[in-house]
Parts: C-alpha cells; structure tokens; sequence
C-alpha cells in the first residue's frame, strides 16, 4: 500500500493540472475575445502612454 500513498499525490496533480488547461484552452475566444482583447489593447495604451519616471529609461 505504500506504493498507492506514493502515487496518490501525483495523481491528483496531474488530474488537476489536466483540469486546468482544459479550463485555459475553453476560456480561449468565444464571446469574451472582443472583451478580453478590449481589455488588454487598453491596458497596453495605458502603460505606452503613461509617464516615466526621472531618471528612467523606456526601451
């Protein structure tokens, strides 16, 4: 049985890693891309047009 309690961990690692990138790969697209791009394309024009501080460089 010491073999089950070795096994049993990595087990439901890889059940729940397999859980999460089908959950990844469903949140890909669908009717959320537009919201979601909207998001980052807003986020990214924040950050480009945000001011440096002295003494820092962008680049």
């Amino acid at each position: 049985m010491e073999y089950l309690s070795a096994l049993l961990p990595s087990a439901v690692m890889a059940v729940a890693f397999t859980a999460l990138i089908v959950t990844i790969v469903k949140s890909q697209g669908g009717a959320n891309k537009s919201k979601e791009d909207a998001a980052v394309d807003a986020a990214a024009a924040r950050t480009e047009g945000a001011p440096t501080a002295p003494g820092t460089s962008r680049g």
